[in-house]
């Protein structure tokens, strides 16, 4: 291999990877669109301070894996290593948190982290994420994780995905909660790693996130918050349990997930793995109730979960098929004009085609092979004289004469199109129609 290759922990999305990738976005942009989010687009780079000041200084992101440099102006900026953040902003800097609540948000697209890279995890990766801004009920937690859940049905990868879920609490819970953290680790301090001493001071629910051996045993053993709740928060959680219970959405307590941000609050979710190895979290979420108000916003309670599109992907069990167009084939030079007329109904009716740019028949035939197509529709002068055209079915090589109003039929009796779609048959019939009244004018 020589020549310049992409770099360390990016790749290239073509043929089969590409198809995979599209598949999870495309079925997340419709399903998302069944529970009535729109979707948004924000830049790929912000200011420093939009991920800096909501993501925390103790997080790792903000500490080890931002992508971040000073532009010509002088300005300090970052390439996006999350999509909430972003979200969040846009929803302050365009005005929208006066009105219209909630807003519920899809969003798709690259995200940017310096990290080792390793399976399913890159340092420029691809994520979906869905957003319910401006709700305060525990529905539109379980709304928002049904809506993921049925992504993954639609993916086909529900079976081998474990829904775990947990609470934050309110305000009140988190207090006492932390409390009971420090105490607890404070005596067993000897033992924690040096990064968790550190978050035993500035941020203790970090803590059970640790991925240091030594600390996942303390952890084990650490209080849950389900001993610090306050009755309000109890109900809260009960409250979203029921709704997934309504939805149909599977679920496992787990008390060791956390959200280790003021803003974080409640609800706290992750659909988990063991079919990617260490990286076995696929989507993951949360209530973060504080978010928007640190963007300089309103208090506006929201919930939320991201999902990495390249996990997703590897997670299908089937890569989806390539198109394979229609071949148009004119026999001679002669013909490629009423060939390109052949090319333009076919596409218009909606059914993809393609003609080879140069070439004798042979040529175009082998072109017809090399990309796959099922059918070729050929053309010659007596053809264009009768008004009819060749299909041959390129899977056995049967072939017969049609007149062009029934040509998609008869690619869909050869098993090229899938079954007949009447508009779309009725689509090819009129331009058909209007191009032999265009004719005889």
């Amino acid at each position: 291999m020589s020549g310049m290759q992409p770099v360390r922990g990016t790749k290239d999305l073509i043929g089969e990877g590409f198809r995979r990738h599209a598949q999870v976005v495309e079925t997340a942009r419709h399903v998302t669109g069944l529970y009535g989010l729109e979707e948004w687009s924000t830049p790929i780079f912000e200011a420093t301070g939009v991920f800096a000041r909501t993501l925390g200084d103790t997080s790792d992101v903000v500490t080890k894996e931002m992508y971040t440099f000073e532009d010509r102006g002088g300005d300090s900026v970052t390439l996006r290593p999350e999509g909430t953040a972003g979200v969040c902003r846009a929803l302050v800097s365009n005005g929208l948190t006066q009105g219209g609540l909630p807003r519920k948000v899809f969003y798709t697209g690259p995200m940017f982290r310096y990290e080792r890279p390793q399976k399913g995890r890159y340092r420029q990766f691809h994520q979906i994420g869905a957003e319910i801004m401006g709700a305060a009920e525990p529905l539109a937690d379980a709304e928002v994780i049904a809506c993921g859940y049925q992504i993954l049905q639609q993916l086909g990868i529900d079976d081998g995905v474990v829904l775990e879920i947990n609470t934050l609490g309110d305000a009140a819970s988190r207090d006492a909660y932390r409390a009971a953290l420090v105490a607890y680790f404070t005596a067993h301090q000897d033992r924690l790693s040096e990064e968790s001493r550190t978050r035993l001071e500035k941020n203790p629910m970090r803590i059970l996130d640790s991925k240091n051996e030594g600390d996942k045993l303390l952890v084990a053993d650490a209080p849950t918050i389900f001993e610090h709740l306050t009755p309000e928060a109890a109900a809260f959680f009960d409250g979203v349990l029921g709704h997934l219970d309504s939805f149909g959405v599977p679920y496992r307590k787990n008390p060791r997930i956390v959200r280790g941000l003021d803003y974080y609050s409640h609800t706290a979710f992750e659909f988990v793995t063991d079919r990617l190895g260490a990286q076995g979290t696929v989507m993951a979420g949360g209530r973060y109730d504080g978010l928007v108000q640190e963007m300089g916003g309103p208090a506006t309670p929201s919930v939320g979960w991201a999902a990495g599109v390249e996990r997703l992907a590897e997670l299908l069990e089937e890569t989806p098929e390539p198109i394979r167009p229609v071949a148009v084939i004119p026999v001679s030079a002669a013909e490629e004009a009423a060939s390109l007329e052949m090319l333009q109904m076919l596409r218009a009716a909606g059914v993809p085609a393609e003609m080879a740019y140069k070439g004798n028949l042979k040529k175009r035939m082998e072109r017809a092979n090399k990309i796959g197509s099922q059918a070729a529709v050929i053309i010659g002068e007596a053809e264009v004289a009768e008004g009819v055209v060749v299909v041959r079915n390129l899977s056995n090589g049967g072939q017969e004469r049609v007149g062009v109003a029934g040509l998609l039929s008869a690619l869909a009796a050869a098993g090229v199109v899938d079954a007949m779609v009447e508009q779309v048959v009725e689509g090819l019939e009129l331009v058909a129609e209007d191009a032999a009244g265009e004719a005889e004018e």
